[in-house]
């Protein structure tokens, strides 16, 4: 079996303790497309000083609080993203500039207009730049232990930036994952 077999879209890439690449170190990565030919998603804690409404002004009041871009990766960090979560019982197919990504996830056309899509999501959040893998590259990363896969829910899109997104998403996976959590910032300050 390959090792990227579990992840699809709405999966979760969280890195290890023992990942320290400082564009991944302790990040929570969101999965919006995986195939033969590679893997997109974005990181969904790295919050920037940038506000939204400063760069995509008809959008700024609408994402969800603390209302800034987000870095999801990087990867052309001249492209912006948007991924919302959509209200209980939208239909996606019926709405234009919404693309599902699963579940209640969609990932949001940013030339859409923003007051007909505000009133039928939950939250959403703008990214810059993406994560991606070329082919096999997100396979010999999990092999090598950098990702641990697991599924995701629509509320990590939307989650606050006061909230570790990081160790909570590990404390839900039960033992032994959950210990992860408790790994600590700086092992020096142990």
């Amino acid at each position: 079996m390959r090792p990227d077999a579990e992840v699809e879209p709405g999966s979760l890439l969280v890195a290890a303790p023992s990942l320290t690449d400082p564009n991944f170190r302790r990040t929570v990565v969101y999965v919006i497309d995986h195939r033969g030919k590679g893997t997109l998603g974005v990181v969904l804690n790295r919050p920037s000083e940038v506000a939204v409404h400063d760069v995509l002004p008809a959008w700024g009041r609408h994402v969800s609080r603390p209302r800034a871009v987000y870095i999801g990766g990087p990867v052309e960090q001249k492209t912006a993203l948007c991924l919302a979560a959509m209200r209980t019982g939208e239909d996606m197919s019926s709405l234009e500039g919404v693309v599902g990504v699963h579940g209640p996830v969609a990932l949001v056309d940013l030339d859409a207009d923003p007051d007909s899509l505000a009133p039928r999501v939950r939250g959403m959040r703008v990214f810059v730049g993406y994560s991606g893998w070329s082919e096999g590259q997100l396979g010999d990363e999990i092999s090598r232990g950098d990702w641990i896969v697991v599924k995701g829910l629509p509320d990590d899109v939307v989650t606050p930036p006061n909230v570790d997104l990081w160790g909570r998403v590990l404390r839900r996976q039960g033992m032994p994952t959950a210990l992860l959590a408790t790994y600590p910032t700086d092992i020096r300050r142990n």
